[in-house]
Parts: structure tokens; C-alpha cells; sequence
């Protein structure tokens, strides 16, 4: 299973219709919850992210990201589970 890249950072930006924490868009995020979405899709959906992202957003998804698949929670939600 491929994880949801979303980080609970659910803000668009106006002028690319990408989301600031995870770097999709309104459609792409309708095709992650898909059940007919393939894995293939997904990890290509995910190097096209990484792409479109960079500097401190990209270090901040990657660092998140890799926290959520680790431990099911992504850092902004678990600094929010803590406080």
C-alpha cells in the first residue's frame, strides 16, 4: 500500500491549485482515494510532486512525509496531537 502523500497541510495556493503542504491538486487528490487507483499511479504521482516542489517546502514534504510512513502520522498532526 502506498501512503497518502497529504501531510495535514490542507491550504491551495490561488495561483498554481497546488496544495502547500503536499503539492497536488483538487484532482489529484480526488484520484489518491480512489479504490481503482493503481500503485504505479501513485509512485508516479509522488515523483511529479517531488518536481513540482522545492526548497524548504520540498525538505519540509520529504521530512513529513517520511514520518508518516514510519509512524502512520504525519508531523504536523503529531505536533498537534501534542500540544
Amino acid at each position: 500500500m502506498i501512503i497518502s502523500p497529504c501531510i495535514s497541510i490542507c491550504k491551495t495556493d490561488p495561483s498554481t491549485g497546488y496544495c502547500y503542504g503536499c503539492g497536488r491538486n483538487n484532482d489529484e487528490k480526488k484520484i489518491w482515494k480512489s479504490e481503482e487507483t493503481t500503485d504505479k499511479w501513485k509512485l508516479d504521482n509522488l515523483e511529479i510532486i517531488k518536481k513540482r516542489l522545492s526548497g524548504w517546502q520540498l525538505e519540509s514534504f520529504n521530512e513529513s512525509y517520511e514520518h508518516k510512513i514510519n509512524n502512520g502520522v504525519s508531523l504536523f498532526k503529531k505536533n498537534l496531537i501534542k500540544d
